[in-house]
């Protein structure tokens, strides 16, 4: 890691003007935000609040149907900051003042737990979502307040976090627990942020540093409710001390906000031992157990992890909360060091399994992200006839947690690009175009990017201090590039010096000076490690950071019947009447002819077309199969 702790640049810092997100991020804020609050409105879970449920009527208000309202709020107030809305202000007025007098005298705030089962409050931390659950209402509470100034949820959160400040803890009469479903852990770390209140940041790491101790709280609950203890706490990664875990288990979601959590703490105690923690859970799961395409957690059964390099295509989970939780990690490991390890992971997961998770029209999710789907049969006419299987985006979900997940990344994109490490480094992790102020040292130096990336890697950042300063410009240069030029001013500096894979420009900067960066785009095929069993003589084809498949759309012939040779040429063209706008890579494959035995030789095969489109827009035209991984022809 980097000797310099960094800061992250806010959101609120950032303006986005960019040809391939900014139309994204208005469908987001247009489209999909009202979506998503009909949805809660429509589902019971903004009612939910009133606390009028009554034994025997529907529905009954679920143990983390707050966080879906709370992420809701969280995404309408990034967007909100960004675009002025006074529709969108007046609803988030509505449901904070709503969900501010759902708070019990006590600070206590939880409809499931108000309303249905009062007295089973944190009876069982393990299996159900309380603290889960506050830490989104949280997480909303700062970003609204962060937004617009009011402290209606903000104060409502902050009593809640106090009694809970109350309640945890190893003294006489606290409860010595710790959450099964992790997420508040790096909630208190913003809170304390905001606040500045350091009971907020020790509530934390209390959490944390409690997580897997002996003797085990579970099973110390467990006896409590009469129950017999499970024993192996691995699916909620308490299995052992954080500082003891060797390997990333369990359940993905769970995985990721906890090690958020651990990295936040990190960072703001310069905790060494946590910071070496992360590190060891970073490299195995990067060297292990993630996708080509940034996704993670393999299983359905457990929405999490399998054996080291178990990474099936056409069954993987890769749900779109594990994606963006990833992202989350990667930030944070980025403020603990500059290293392009970590911004090259987040934009894998950014610009493949996250933005998969959402439709081109901001109204249909994908909560899960195979790498293969099988789809429509065509008849001799090629018209679409009986479904056999395929897989397709939902317009919501009994558990809604990736939609709005989806929603408030997308709204606050402008606080993953840049970090400001010490007081002389500007770092630049993403090719975001865009205005971006940044406090370096003791002035104030706007940053502007304006590129056409991913489908074109010029980039060119224009710098200008409020008066001239002197300090460190970090450009990364992507893990997947192996040719860059750098220009500033016109002159080449492309043998500036590197360190962890960023360039670093060093100079007194001036108002307007130019720094052009070019990355090289060919099309690469990918392999995957040899103990990856289901890619074994497969190929994967990757341009910049996006990841490509082969969709039935394009194909005559059944996508699983598709090979590449490995001496086809591929060529790269962009299409601006193709789903919005992508590059796609065209070239000749084969295709299995298969015959009338079950078993034989060797199918024959024949020369046929192939494009593949980018997988992030997979499915938003007829369904039908997909898939990334290739088999390399014969």
């Amino acid at each position: 890691m980097g000797q310099q702790h960094g800061k992250q640049v806010l959101f609120s810092q950032v303006k986005i003007d960019d040809a391939f997100w900014s139309p994204r991020i208005a469908v987001n804020r247009q489209v999909t935000l009202a979506h998503e609050y009909e949805m809660c409105r429509t589902t019971g879970r903004l009612d939910a609040f009133k606390l009028h449920w009554e034994p025997g009527t529907e529905p009954v208000p679920h143990i983390f149907w707050d966080s879906d309202v709370a992420k809701w709020v969280e995404a309408a107030s990034y967007s909100l900051a960004a675009h002025p809305d006074p529709d969108l202000e007046r609803k988030l007025d509505d449901i904070t003042t709503l969900i501010a007098s759902a708070q019990q005298a006590d600070g206590y705030l939880n409809t499931h737990f108000t309303a249905v089962e009062p007295d089973k409050r944190f009876t069982n931390l393990r299996d159900w979502h309380e603290l889960y659950c506050a830490g989104h209402l949280i997480e909303a509470g700062v970003a609204h307040a962060e937004a617009t100034g009011k402290r209606t949820l903000l104060d409502a959160v902050c009593r809640y976090a106090d009694l809970l400040a109350r309640v945890f803890g190893t003294g006489e009469g606290q409860i010595p627990g710790y959450p099964g479903h992790e997420e508040i852990e790096l909630a208190l770390v913003k809170l304390y942020r905001a606040t500045g209140q350091r009971r907020y940041l020790e509530l934390s790491r209390y959490f944390i540093d409690q997580r897997g101790r002996q003797p085990h709280y579970y099973d110390l609950e467990s006896a409590r409710r009469g129950e017999k203890a499970r024993g192996d706490y691995s699916y909620c990664q308490a299995h052992l001390p954080v500082r003891q875990q060797e390997s990333v288990t369990g359940h993905a979601v769970r995985a990721m906000y906890l090690y958020s959590g651990m990295a936040d703490i990190a960072r703001e105690t310069d905790d060494q031992t946590l910071a070496a923690a992360c590190e060891r859970l970073w490299n195995h799961l990067t060297g292990k157990q993630m996708y080509v395409t940034g996704g993670i957690g393999a299983s359905r059964s457990n929405e999490g992890f399998l054996d080291d390099y178990d990474l099936p295509d056409d069954t993987a989970y890769c749900e779109t909360c594990a994606g963006i939780g990833l992202i989350f990690w990667a930030q944070r490991m980025l403020q603990l060091g500059c290293d392009r390890r970590y911004a090259d992971v987040l934009e894998r997961a950014l610009y493949n399994n996250v933005l998969a998770g959402s439709s081109l029209d901001g109204r249909r999710f994908f909560y899960d992200n195979p790498l293969a789907a099988y789809g429509t049969k065509k008849d001799s006419q090629g018209r679409l006839t009986q479904t056999t299987r395929y897989y397709q985006r939902s317009e919501w979900f009994g558990c809604a947690c990736c939609p709005p997940n989806y929603a408030r990344l997308l709204s606050s994109l402008g606080g993953y690009v840049y970090s400001v490490y010490g007081d002389n480094r500007a770092a630049v992790h993403l090719y975001v175009g865009g205005e971006a102020t940044l406090a370096i040292g003791s002035g104030q130096v706007t940053i502007r990017q304006q590129t056409r990336y991913p489908w074109d890697g010029q980039i060119a950042i224009r710098v200008s201090p409020e008066k001239p300063a002197a300090f460190q410009l970090a450009l990364r240069i992507p893990g997947w590039c192996q040719s860059f030029r750098l220009q500033v001013n016109g002159q080449d500096v492309s043998d500036a010096p590197e360190t962890n894979g960023y360039r670093l420009i060093e100079r007194t900067w001036s108002e307007g000076d130019q720094v052009v960066l070019t990355l090289e785009l060919p099309v690469r095929r990918v392999f995957a490690h040899p103990s990856v069993r289901a890619c074994q003589n497969k190929v994967a084809i990757q341009r910049g950071p996006i990841v490509y498949c082969a969709e039935q759309a394009d194909h005559s012939d059944p996508v699983r019947h598709l090979c590449l040779p490995e001496d086809t040429a591929l060529q790269a063209s962009f299409e601006a009447d193709l789903l919005g706008g992508v590059v796609t890579i065209t070239g000749t494959a084969r295709a299995a002819l298969p015959g009338e035995a079950l078993y034989g030789p060797a199918p024959l095969t024949k020369p046929c077309p192939i494009r593949l489109i980018p997988y992030y827009v997979w499915n938003n035209r007829q369904p039908g199969e997909m898939r990334v991984w290739l088999p390399i022809a014969p």
